[in-house]
């Protein structure tokens, strides 16, 4: 019979130890610090959809792309290529995360686009979500 062990990353059994910074920027101190490794996951996902390719100098594939697509008129050819974009980019650059639901919405009079992102974390089935709106 087959057990399914729950892995535990080393960095989250010392509670005082940081693990990367949280978005957005906003507290006195600039940064705040993250101290699990699932949360920070989380800031990296973010971090990833909100970069348009090309943004970073030493990585120019990185990035999601979104708002590039944001001034585009949304249609179901503009949301199947961003569906793309964000599966590719992510499979890519978190191979620990499974996509479990990617959905699109919005106000196109407006030019609203909201994104709702659903994940499941590889071998601690931990699962969050991301939920992101954009106005053009």
């Amino acid at each position: 019979m087959a057990y399914n062990l729950k892995q535990i990353n080393v960095l989250d059994l010392r509670a005082s130890t940081g693990v990367g910074v949280a978005l957005p920027f906003n507290t006195p101190a600039v940064f705040q610090t993250v101290y699990t490794t699932k949360e920070q996951l989380r800031y990296n996902i973010i971090n990833f959809l909100l970069t348009d390719k090309r943004e970073r100098i030493f990585n120019p594939s990185f990035g999601a792309g979104i708002r590039e697509k944001v001034f585009e008129q949304i249609s179901t050819d503009t949301i199947d290529s961003l569906d793309s974009q964000i599966r590719t980019g992510i499979q890519q650059y978190f191979p620990n995360v499974v996509i479990t639901s990617l959905t699109f919405g919005g106000d196109p009079n407006q030019n609203l686009l909201t994104i709702q992102f659903s994940y499941t974390i590889r071998n601690t089935s931990e699962s969050d979500n991301v939920t992101i709106s954009l106005n053009g």
